[in-house]
């Protein structure tokens, strides 16, 4: 069964869209859900930086608890649906016959308003940027950055490189950056670890036999 916990999420993909489908985990014994409610989605967005705290805090003042349990409801289903695309695709090239497949995303994708704007360069207050700037008129625009993550990571990524880690019970995946495409786990403090152990368990059973 699914829970929030007061923990962390895991950013281990190395794709921040694949981090997103690792924001349901079993890190250790129990399954793991960060998007399980509102109060989860907000924090999770916050730990992921695609939304400023002011922002997120503006929203959860403003908006009805209700609006916000609806946002964390459809931003699961959107996790449910990249997922079955990501199975499906992985593992070869993505190529354009899959846009059929992409309507629910583009779709999504239409309702954001975003606009261009000069501004001031935070980092040199001498120094004019030009400046994408989103509007949050309503909760559900939690959800833009998402699918503009997404959007970016099929237009972009190498789906060849997309895998699943190894671990036994582990169902986080990621993109194998690595030059010569070894990579097997999650992260080798944890899958990678518990596989070494449970390798030398067998070479020490098989010895002492």
């Amino acid at each position: 069964m699914s829970s929030t916990l007061t923990v962390p999420a895991i950013f281990v993909a190395d794709a921040p869209a694949l981090d997103f489908l690792n924001s349901i985990a079993t890190p250790v014994d129990e399954e793991i859900d960060w998007l399980a409610d509102a109060h989860g989605l907000l924090d999770w967005l916050g730990q992921t930086g695609w939304v400023k705290q002011d922002t997120l805090k503006h929203i959860a003042e403003d908006a009805m608890h209700a609006e916000l349990e609806v946002v964390a409801a459809q931003t699961r289903a959107l996790r449910d649906w990249f997922r079955s695309f990501v199975l499906k695709h992985q593992g070869k090239p993505l190529s354009a016959e899959a846009m059929d497949e992409l309507t629910t995303l583009n779709r999504l994708l239409d309702r954001d308003e975003k606009f261009t704007q000069i501004t001031v360069s935070e980092q040199n207050p001498t120094q004019l940027n030009l400046q994408q700037i989103r509007r949050w008129r309503a909760p559900d625009s939690l959800l833009m950055p998402i699918a503009e993550v997404l959007a970016r990571f099929i237009c972009e990524e190498d789906f060849s490189d997309i895998k699943s880690c190894e671990g036994a019970r582990c169902t986080l995946m990621f993109v194998d950056h690595t030059r010569g495409k070894k990579r097997r786990w999650c992260s080798m403090a944890v899958c990678g670890n518990r596989a070494k152990a449970a390798a030398h368990r067998d070479r020490k059973k098989y010895s002492d036999e």
